[in-house]
């Protein structure tokens, strides 16, 4: 393998075996193409074959990237057999194959976030507790103990406060749900792994002998139960390469621990450390800048990012009078500095702290016809409603479907309680039969008591009825009349935090439903369709083109078309662009008020550092002196980060030049002229 492309320390990191490795990478190092040449590199010169080989991260898409750049650096038949997932998809196909070991089921459903949170309102409401602010809290802490590896019964003995004993009672309830119903939740996906390597070692040795080699990327946002993992299977054969910047650890909100990076040294004696310090992507400036931003944090281990690119611009730092003119004033740069510079939409991204200060700047852009994609959106399929309807879809094409049943066999509440959930879980597991099909037997309603039987038995019922209106070709007045039947409209007014907000998501279930008229429609008038399909099936196409629909919009949120970027800091992790505006530094946005109260500042320093790396060429950094809200102008305070960045690489607006009322004018003016210039061209 011919590695002269890469530089020294890349290349050490890239042939080091032996002995666990650390390799330190600093933003735009080169990590990815160091991770994925070292995979191709233990196949083609160490001998390891690729079936022995796992590479784990934390995102699809650097899932996919990895896969991607290792099949340009090894031929198809070398990696085949190759495991490169996130850390949850590799815990899924653990248990997906350990099912017996785990007293799983084959089919076994996973309940993502909002099923959780339905699952635990409803134990809470037993206990007379119906406060959706508590659940969350539940949730969360429930969450924060799987992380941290902790069982129902360890938590039990932990929990000492009032909150924390409510929430151990809880996760003790929630767990037995969970195992009742043949299902598992996200945190579960490492979590029950972890659990089962504690207790069963020939099953570890198992795994260890499968993975000869493992490699993780993203090592800093690694919670407790993941290195756990990650040390169960390693720590023995020491064949392990970690890649992490502890510079870039900002998820610790949802568990993260930075610290995990100073505890390889303890449990790998023999750790060996590589820093990557050169970076590939930005101007000196911009690298010294965030240098000297980040050297305010303490540091588990010292590095300096360097660059061979050039000095560069200095980094412009432009006060506004309003939230209102910032936003105006990034459209104006963004418009001018195209057409000057010969720039394209894409070149541009826009970041910011909170999703909510998007909103101004949305107007904008469309205002003056400047495309853009926004990240972070949810996605039409992923709200709530869509997901409960589509569900009854599902069960009314598929009534053997345990995890949309388990979704919606209490909404609308119908009073099926996590016993009676409990009973039908352990009987159709007896009875390896799905859930739907053991609700009428005699032998599972013998072990109910009379009342809870006949919930269950109008639950079915009703989907029967209208299972057999699809049947005799009713089509969409079935499912129509169901929607009707169960009030779904008056459940999402309860369960909505305002009238406005119920109308919204109603609105969405009318539009779902819009779609699969329509969809219908089209096969209807299709011939070959119509002479092929009765109505029910008919359905069943319109929901996978329904789905389909779903799979294509997330493409297109990744699509390379020519549009400014807007996200987040936590979004922009990982992404790069030569033209980047940093918006809204200012006290309590960034840093963020809930981290000053909570003094977790350092997280918030990394958080801009992130920001400031993502650019490569230029960087623009605004603030507003008034932001609106609740209706009025608040006088905000520049952010103390903004103190912390050298003088000599900032240029200030405003302190040695015109007038701020004059400049603001003379902005206003150029961007009138730009969207003149641009008028009549395609955008």
């Amino acid at each position: 393998m011919d590695l002269n492309r890469f530089n020294p320390r890349q290349r050490e990191a890239i042939t080091h075996v032996g002995s666990p490795l650390l390799v330190l990478a600093g933003a735009g190092s080169g990590k990815t193409s160091v991770i994925t040449h070292k995979i191709a590199w233990l196949i083609q010169e160490a001998g390891i074959p690729a079936r022995h080989i796992t590479a784990v991260t934390f995102t699809n898409k650097a899932s996919r990237e990895m896969r991607e750049r290792i099949g340009n650096a090894a031929r198809k038949d070398q990696i085949r057999g190759l495991t490169v997932s996130t850390f949850h998809t590799f815990g899924l196909n653990l248990l997906r194959r350990e099912a017996a070991y785990a007293g799983l089921k084959s089919g076994f459903s996973i309940l993502d976030a909002e099923d959780a949170k339905s699952v635990l309102s409803d134990l809470l409401k037993r206990e007379s507790i119906d406060d959706r602010d508590v659940t969350a809290r539940v949730q969360h802490t429930i969450s924060q103990w799987k992380n941290d590896g902790l069982s129902p019964e360890q938590a039990i003995l932990q929990a000492t406060e009032p909150q924390s004993v409510l929430a151990a009672s809880a996760y003790v309830e929630y767990d037995r749900y969970l195992k009742a119903c043949n299902a598992v939740d996200f945190d579960d996906l490492i979590l029950r792994p972890v659990e089962l390597f504690r207790h069963k070692p020939d099953l570890l040795t198992k795994w260890q002998a499968k993975i000869r080699y493992l490699l993780v990327d993203e090592y800093q946002d690694t919670n407790g139960i993941q290195y756990e993992l990650v040390k169960r299977l390693t720590q023995i054969s020491g064949a392990l390469t970690i890649v992490g910047d502890d510079d870039q650890s900002i998820y610790a909100w949802r568990g993260a621990r930075p610290e995990n990076l100073n505890e390889l040294n303890v449990d790998f004696p023999t750790l060996k450390v590589i820093k990557l310090e050169q970076n590939y992507r930005s101007t000196r400036v911009i690298l010294e800048t965030a240098n000297a931003l980040i050297a305010n944090n303490p540091h588990i281990f010292e590095k300096t990012l360097w660059s061979a690119k050039g000095f560069g611009d200095r980094i412009e730092i432009l006060p506004t009078k309003t939230d209102e003119d910032e936003a105006e004033r990034i459209a104006s740069m963004i418009l001018e500095r195209r057409l000057n510079q010969k720039k394209q939409f894409s070149n541009f991204a826009v970041l910011y702290r909170s999703n909510h200060q998007a909103r101004i700047l949305e107007f904008k852009l469309q205002h003056f016809k400047i495309p853009y994609k926004l990240s972070g959106g949810t996605s039409f399929f992923a709200r709530s409603e869509i997901r409960d309807l589509m569900s009854y879809l599902r069960i009314l094409i598929n009534p053997d479907d345990d995890n949309a049943l388990l979704r919606i066999i209490n909404v609308p509440r119908r009073r099926i309680g996590p016993t009676t959930l409990e009973v039908l879980g352990r009987y159709a597991q007896e009875r390896n039969q799905p859930l739907y099909a053991c609700i009428s037997e005699m032998g599972m309603t013998s072990r109910l008591d009379p009342e809870a039987a006949r919930r269950l038995s109008q639950f079915q019922e009703l989907i029967e009825i209208a299972r057999r209106d699809l049947l005799v070709g009713q089509g969409m007045q079935a499912i129509e009349a169901l929607i009707d039947g169960i009030n779904y409209r008056g459940w999402l007014s309860d369960q909505s935090s305002s009238e406005p907000m119920a109308e919204r998501r109603w609105g969405n279930v009318l539009q779902l439903l819009e779609a699969l008229k329509k969809d219908l429609k089209n096969d209807d008038d299709d011939p070959e369709t119509a002479e092929e399909t009765d109505d029910d099936t008919a359905i069943e196409a319109a929901i996978r083109k329904l789905v389909l629909r779903d799979i294509l919009e997330r493409e297109e949120d990744e699509d390379d078309s020519d549009r400014v970027q807007l996200a987040t800091l936590h979004a922009a992790k990982g992404l790069e662009f030569p033209d980047v505006f940093l918006m809204g530094v200012e006290e309590e946005l960034l840093p963020h008020k809930n981290s000053m109260e909570a003094e977790t500042i350092e997280e918030e320093r990394r958080l801009m550092y992130v920001g400031i790396t993502r650019a490569k060429q230029q960087l623009t950094i605004t603030y507003a002196k008034k932001r609106k809200q609740f209706g009025e102008f608040l006088e905000t305070t520049p952010s103390r980060f903004l103190d912390e960045l050298p003088d000599e690489h900032v240029h200030w607006h405003g302190r040695d030049e015109l007038d701020p009322e004059v400049a603001r004018q003379k902005g206003q003016d150029t961007l009138s002229a730009l969207a003149a210039m641009l008028k009549g061209e395609s955008v």
